[in-house]
This record gives C-alpha cells, sequence and structure tokens, in this order.
C-alpha cells in the first residue's frame, strides 16, 4: 500500500503545523504532498468576508479554509539519521500535516490545531510577508519548533531567503528555505528540512511523546 513499508520497519509519527497568512498556499501544499486523499474545509468566499479579507496580490482566489487541511507524507529515514536516533535498520517518519486557516477570525482553532505538534511551517509570500508575523509570533511563544518556507508565487519578487530571514527578525537557528508549493519535490523538502530540524533540537523519543 503507498505510504506504508513493510510491517517489520518502525514508523514515527509526527504531528505538524502548517500555518501562516490569508492564501499563501498552506491548502495547496497539504495536498501537493499528501499521499491520501487530502480532508479539506474549503468554502467560497462571499462579500461579507471580502470586507475583513484583503485580497491583494491573491485576486484569483475565489476559495478558504474554515477549519483545517489534512493530509500525510511518510518517507524513509536516511542511515545517518537512524545512527544518530538509536532506532534500528530501517525505519520511516509519518508526517501527519494539518493546515490552518489563515484568517484572523479563525486564530481561536490553532490551539487545538497545534496541540502535540512536533514542529511548524510558516508559508510565506514575500508580497504580503507582514501576514506570516502572527504565526512566527505565536510559534515562538509556544516553543514548538518551525522554519519558515518562502512560497515562490510567479510574478513575486525572489527576495533572498536571507533578506527575509532579516525582515522577519528571524533568530539565526531558524531554517529559512524556498518552495514552489504546487510542485511536489519542492513541498516534500520543506517537510524533510522542518523534520531536520526538529531533530537537531529534540530529543530521540521527543517526535513522539511531544506534550
Amino acid at each position: 500500500m503507498p505510504g506504508y513499508a513493510e510491517a517489520s520497519d518502525l514508523t514515527i509519527p509526527a504531528k505538524v503545523v502548517v500555518a501562516g497568512g490569508f492564501g499563501v498556499g498552506k491548502t495547496t501544499l497539504v495536498g501537493t504532498v499528501s499521499e491520501i486523499k487530502p480532508l479539506r474545509t474549503e468554502e467560497n468566499l462571499t462579500m461579507a468576508g471580502l470586507r475583513t479579507d484583503s485580497l491583494s496580490g491573491i485576486e484569483h482566489k475565489s476559495q478558504t479554509t474554515v477549519a483545517m487541511d489534512f493530509g500525510r507524507m511518510t518517507f524513509p529515514l536516511s542511515a545517518r539519521t537512524l545512527r544518530e536516533l538509536r532506532f534500528g535498520p530501517t525505519a520511516q517518519v509519518q508526517l501527519l500535516l494539518f493546515g490552518t486557516p489563515g484568517q484572523d477570525r479563525f486564530w481561536f482553532m490553532w490551539d487545538d490545531l497545534s496541540e502535540g505538534a512536533a514542529g511548524a511551517i510558516v508559508l510565506t509570500d514575500t508580497r504580503r510577508l507582514e501576514d506570516c508575523f502572527p504565526a512566527v509570533e505565536y510559534f515562538e511563544r509556544r516553543g514548538t519548533p518551525f522554519i519558515v518556507a518562502i512560497n515562490r508565487f510567479d510574478g513575486a519578487h525572489p527576495y533572498a531567503e536571507e533578506a527575509v530571514r532579516a525582515a522577519l527578525h528571524l533568530a539565526p537557528q531558524i531554517p529559512v528555505v524556498s518552495c514552489d508549493a504546487r510542485e511536489k519535490t519542492s513541498a516534500r523538502r520543506v517537510l524533510i528540512a522542518l523534520f531536520e530540524h526538529v531533530c537537531e533540537r529534540a530529543r530521540p523519543t521527543s517526535l513522539l511523546t511531544r506534550p
């Protein structure tokens, strides 16, 4: 079955939150990498919502997430990681992906979606970089390991990753990566980068037992 290894392999589940501002590509990223049909809770934008949700730079957007997205991505651990984590000869990581809604009025859901998360991705759009500040501050306050992923939208200025780091006042140890959320290989690299960051910060058992 796709996404599963042999029964003798160790599967390590880890919850990941995909967050960021309105329209940055969270639903797209989850859907692109998910090995199962993703769960989506999108609704059509309404005139009432347009009074509070700015579509500047994303005028084509017609739907929005109102609860969460859910997907799953599984990948094998490298031999080096297996040695570092002191696992057996084979193991795989199964990332359970929870995408948050981006609008301010849905922030009350973030605590529930983030409960038990091993790490988080803050997805950004350089045309509206200020929209990701709340997510950065949220995970800093919770102490959740996170990385920042720049979703390279067509037509957006290609700011360097270090320029985005400086603009967001990120600590040096927080990774900043670039991606195209529509492209599977690119989106997978973001998830793997987060896992590597979590491994650097956490004890080997923390992916399984993080409170």
